[in-house]
């Protein structure tokens, strides 16, 4: 059973394999120090940046004479911007995430939750402000934040899909979705269509189970939902394979497609794959982002 302590360390664990995350950095430049989180773009800061030509307009405070020394140009030091990302966590946790189809793996909610707080640890390391989506937990930075969140997501959602929740969208800010996204596509759509109006960019993680995407089925069986709302009995599952796969590779694609009309990414994992290759790619999605 996940406890609020469990699910932090096990969290923790994954985060500790990759260096801290910097939500908007357009690339990562060398080791980065823990606390820093430079946006590698010219402002107010103690750290510099770079040299660049004197131009018009510019201050006499502003020249660096040492370095204008070994020229005959004038050139002028500017200091790396620095400034928290605020960065909005939403992880379905509606009865269709608790399915995993064989004991030994996860269920498609503990795989969710784990790289939701993992990314989470790492953002805040970073020096990020990260929160849920909705009201009820606010961003902030802290470890008193990850506990937090790490409480809010061993909860668990009665509605068999739960929809995203998109109020409270902070503009500008970037966001994480993680759920299976097998349930009506009309509120994702809204929430992605939302957030993409108030400036919001971010990363949309779709967790599946393996049986989910093979399709492995034969002969008799009855195909029940988590919840319990939906039952489906045949006698030829093999007969279903062919027009289900045909429905999910359509899910994936509308998925994709409105991350492209929003600006968003899309990605997948398989819960049969290792939670550090699911939490590396949303390292790889978050950090390389044009807008994050």
């Amino acid at each position: 059973m996940n406890t609020p302590a469990t699910l932090r360390a096990r969290s923790e664990d994954q985060a500790a394999r990759l260096p801290p995350l910097l939500a908007r950095a357009e690339q990562l430049a060398g080791a980065v120090l823990l606390g820093d989180h430079g946006r590698r773009r010219a402002g107010s800061g103690d750290d510099f940046w770079q040299y660049r030509p004197a131009q018009i307009g510019d201050s006499r405070r502003m020249i660096d004479h040492r370095r204008s020394a070994l020229g005959d140009q004038k050139f002028v030091r500017e200091r790396e911007w620095q400034i928290a990302q605020t960065v909005m966590l939403w992880c379905d946790q509606g009865a269709s995430m608790r399915f995993n189809s064989i004991g030994t793996l996860p269920t498609k909610m503990d795989r969710a939750r784990l790289l939701t707080l993992s990314l989470a640890i790492l953002l805040n390391r970073g020096g990020e402000r990260v929160g849920m989506t909705g009201a009820r937990l606010p961003p902030r930075r802290g470890n008193a934040q990850i506990l937090r969140l790490a409480e809010m997501l061993s909860e668990e959602d009665s509605a068999e899909y739960a929809p995203p929740e998109h109020s409270a969208m902070i503009p500008n800010a970037a966001a994480m979705f993680a759920s299976d996204f097998l349930g009506n596509m009309a509120p994702v759509e809204l929430a992605l269509t939302k957030a993409a109006d108030r400036g919001v960019r971010g990363v949309l993680l779709q967790v599946l189970d393996p049986s989910e995407e093979e399709f492995g089925f034969h002969g008799r069986t009855i195909f029940e939902s988590v919840g319990g709302s939906m039952r489906h009995e045949t006698l030829k599952a093999n007969d279903l394979r062919g027009r289900y796969l045909a429905r999910l590779a359509q899910r994936k694609d509308e998925l994709q497609r409105l991350c492209v009309r929003t600006g968003w990414q899309y990605g997948l994992h398989n819960t049969e794959k290792s939670p550090q290759s699911g939490l590396l790619w949303l390292y790889q999605a978050i950090s390389g982002g044009a807008r994050l």
